[in-house]
């Protein structure tokens, strides 16, 4: 058992509690407030002076698929020879020996959704993990947790390489459609030969790979920076009736009212760091601001490893600088990209029978330059002590 008192905590789920006290018992959160009774033989962690939180959640990210200082080796993200790759699945590809799960948890982070990148239309399925494990299969909290699909400039530039469709935003929306129609005619087949087993379909992969984003049990997770094409993933997710995320969503403060009307969640970034290609101009630290107070469900990512991991406080930080509360600032970085991937029974917010996934600050990471992460807790166990 693991007590954790005389902190400020910041639970995400109402109110904080000035010199509270958070009792962990089996990798959960067993009791949380003030005044608790302390038992006896549990071991204390004095947090006197210091900022105590749900461990932060990063809801797009590559980590342990790009891996840290390695090259060609590490590079797993991408099967860029084929634009539909849906049956790909991102556990399959990750490390968990990556140094940037170590990155994460002196960060702070302690659930990363990571998985494919965007050089192919579809690239497959993004898993929720712990970051810090030996083991992947051990590490999961949600697999799958979203469908990865992409529209720009990165197929285009991926295929146009390989003199091979896509090379246009025309094909990249036609090539989606078409594996959808597949999909549903593959889903509806099955359906059908319930009834009928001889007329079942031969089994298919990559469209079995597609049935629960057409249920959906699962998101299609948009890559999607300039308004154009953020308007076409809507449009597709309209046609086929799935569920979407606007994952990047950079020209999302241009089209806030679009957005609003559209109704689904957004998750904002990499923001930090330069224009490296014609759909980032127009990106802005304001977007989180202006899609939030719109009542637009908000994420903060860093796309890591184009921004460290264990930078996106510094993130959300800047998001304050630009206008947007603190407390709002806070949420983009735990209970909301929690809710937005559906672990929020799990992690997100520091509440009874929740993950004991902790972290425990000296200073604000969200205004102080010079905070330092004292300890990560994850599923109760101590896994970074500054």
């Amino acid at each position: 058992m693991l007590v954790i008192k005389n902190g400020y905590i910041k639970t995400m789920d109402g109110v904080d509690i000035q010199n509270g006290q958070i009792i962990i018992e089996d990798g959960k959160i067993r009791e949380i407030g003030s005044n608790l009774i302390i038992p006896n033989d549990a071991e204390i962690i004095d947090a006197e002076g210091l900022l105590v939180t749900p461990g932060l959640v990063e809801a797009h990210c590559h980590i342990g698929l790009w891996e840290e200082g390695i090259g060609y080796e590490g590079e797993d993200g991408n099967e860029d020879v084929d634009p539909i790759t849906p049956h790909l699945r991102a556990i399959d590809g990750i490390n968990p020996m990556d140094q940037g799960f170590q990155d994460a948890v002196e960060g702070g982070v302690t659930t990363a959704v990571t998985g494919p990148g965007s050089a192919n239309v579809i690239g497959g399925t993004f898993a929720a993990i712990k970051t810090y494990g030996k083991r992947i299969d051990d590490m999961i909290i949600k697999d799958p947790v979203a469908m990865k699909i992409a529209f720009g400039e990165n197929p285009k530039r991926v295929y146009d390489d390989q003199h091979k469709s896509p090379v246009t935003r025309m094909a990249i929306a036609a090539l989606l459609r078409e594996t959808l129609f597949e999909a549903q005619k593959y889903m509806e087949d099955l359906e059908a030969s319930k009834e009928n087993p001889d007329e079942k379909p031969d089994f298919d992969m990559k469209l079995h790979a597609l049935l629960p984003v057409l249920k959906k049990e699962i998101p299609l997770k948009a890559h999607a920076h300039r308004a154009d094409d953020i308007f076409t993933a809507l449009r597709i997710a309209k046609e086929f009736d799935v569920d979407i995320t606007l994952d990047h969503c950079t020209e999302g403060h241009l089209i806030v009212d679009e957005l609003k009307a559209a109704g689904k969640p957004c998750l904002i970034g990499p923001t930090f760091g330069s224009r490296t290609k014609v759909e980032l101009k127009n990106k802005s630290f304001e977007t989180p601001k202006a899609l939030i107070e719109a009542g637009i469900k908000t994420a903060i990512i860093t796309d890591s490893n184009v921004i460290p991991i264990q930078h996106i406080a510094m993130c959300a930080g800047m998001a304050v600088k630009a206008g947007l509360s603190e407390e709002e600032a806070w949420k983009t970085i735990t209970i909301y990209p929690a809710e937005i991937t559906g672990i929020d029974d799990k992690v997100g917010s520091l509440k009874v029978g929740k993950d004991a996934d902790i972290a425990i600050f000296k200073g604000n990471p969200l205004l102080d330059v010079d905070y330092e992460t004292v300890m990560t807790i994850i599923d109760g166990k101590i896994v970074y002590k500054k």
